[in-house]
């Protein structure tokens, strides 16, 4: 097992390493902006370095700052979290070139799923399932033309992007024009890349994701997520086991994943969209995912640590011989401080944030009483998990949860996240990605 592992990144995702790296018994090292100094993560780890500097590109995106301070730390591998440089791979290279490991997978898988249409053509020559789309788009007169051939309403989606940015909707040869200025805008802006494709866009699809490890050997499903509960495209609901459609329909979904992605070395998730009776790809994410606990919770596993394993040599077949059963259910829903209103990010500081301690309550907090919600990070506050033998019971849990935690300072999303878990459409599981728009 690694002695000294810096974990390059921030927040709840950095306890969550920090928390891992204790109970393999091998040392961390925090990482901190100059405006995160104070945050829980900093004195949880065993060491720290500042990342001189506040902005996101100067700090937790900035590879060469972070491989410097690997070194100067001592450290002998880096775990990227999730977000930031964690699915970058010249930076997983620059890791490995300073003498460390890169807790992840193999650059390689990192370039191939990278890039979406890239990653799309690999999954359906390997036999995986995908909805309708296109390849890149390189001019006008290919936009109109893939358009036409696929059929609208069209989603017009950053080629190298993620996380739901920049993602717009054509309805008709009308408003393409403009969602395409929109997207490549943005995909420039916000991931230095302008390229483009086109995907049919699924009105009132699930949004099912395949949780998988793996150590270039053996490759394991780790059973599904539920995340169809989103805004501006991003999750703010998930659960486990996914509801209302078939254990047999989900199992074959993993055989062909597990299929299509022979000697992939490290935690990923496979994304799609259940349409009809029938699940496409959408993406995959070569990384820890956010919403990991949700699994955690239902399989008794640590992910994290069995990545860490992983990534120090130890082979999946004895860590793991057996997949283990789906033991009850588990919610997760995400706290953020933002306006409940229009749902755009709420900074400010923390006068009050307090969270309860209970029983099948799992709550994962990037901040304690007193910190700074800043404007220049994810405004994620905490996951909060519910785990119950029942579904019904799983909910319950959260609920109390949520309305538990106290929070001034910042506006939150809290009253949002209750009337979705008490409404009797989640409660009936009649789940789609048009679920909250619908509630609003």
């Amino acid at each position: 097992m690694f002695e000294r592992v810096l974990v390059a990144n921030r927040g709840a995702v950095a306890r969550r390493i920090i928390r891992a790296c204790n109970s393999l018994q091998c040392e961390s090292v925090a990482v901190y902006s100059d405006i995160d100094a104070a945050l829980p993560h900093v004195a949880e780890a065993s060491h720290a370095e500042r990342l001189p500097g506040y902005q996101p590109v100067d700090t937790y995106l900035n590879g060469e700052t972070i491989v410097a301070a690997a070194r100067r730390a001592k450290a002998d591998a880096v775990h990227p979290g999730y977000g930031f440089l964690a699915e970058n791979p010249d930076f997983a290279r620059d890791v490995e070139a300073a003498g460390m490991k890169f807790i992840g997978p193999a650059a390689t898988w990192l370039e191939r799923m990278g890039e979406k249409t890239q990653a799309r053509q690999w999954m359906q020559a390997n036999g995986f399932p995908v909805h309708a789309g296109s390849e890149v788009i390189r001019d006008q007169a290919m936009l109109v033309k893939a358009a036409e051939t696929i059929g609208y309403p069209v989603m017009l989606k950053p080629a190298a992007g993620g996380g739901g940015i920049g993602m717009t909707v054509a309805d008709d040869p009308g408003s393409l024009k403009a969602a395409y200025a929109t997207t490549t805008s943005l995909a420039e802006r916000t991931f230095g890349r302008s390229t483009v494709f086109l995907e049919k866009f699924l009105q009132r699809s699930r949004h099912i994701e395949v949780q998988l490890i793996g150590d270039g050997e053996t490759l394991m499903a780790l059973y599904e997520r539920d995340c169809s509960v989103q805004r501006r495209h991003q999750k703010i609901v998930e659960e486990s086991p996914a509801p209302e459609i078939q254990r047999s329909d989900i199992d074959d979904l993993s055989s062909r994943a597990v299929e299509a992605l022979v000697g992939y070395d490290s935690l990923g998730t496979v994304e799609t969209l259940y349409n009809e009776g029938r699940f496409g790809f959408l993406e995959m994410n070569t990384r820890l995912q956010v919403e990991h606990g949700v699994t955690e919770e239902v399989t008794g596993l640590d992910l994290v640590g069995l990545q860490m394993r992983i990534a120090s040599g130890d082979r999946l077949s004895t860590l793991l011989p057996d997949r283990p059963e789906i033991d009850g259910y588990a919610v997760e829903a995400r706290l953020y401080a933002e306006d409940p209103e229009s749902l755009l990010p709420c900074p400010g500081h923390l006068s009050v944030f307090r969270v309860p301690d209970m029983v099948s309550v799992r709550i994962e907090a990037s901040y304690r009483e007193g910190n700074t919600v800043t404007p220049y990070y994810d405004p994620l506050l905490a996951k909060v998990i519910g785990k119950g033998a029942t579904r019904e019971a799983a909910i319950a849990r959260a609920l109390i949860a949520l309305r538990a935690i106290e929070v001034k300072g910042v506006k939150t999303n809290a009253q949002l996240l209750c009337r979705i878990l008490e409404s009797a459409r989640f409660i009936e599981a009649k789940l789609d990605t048009d679920f909250l728009s619908d509630l609003l």
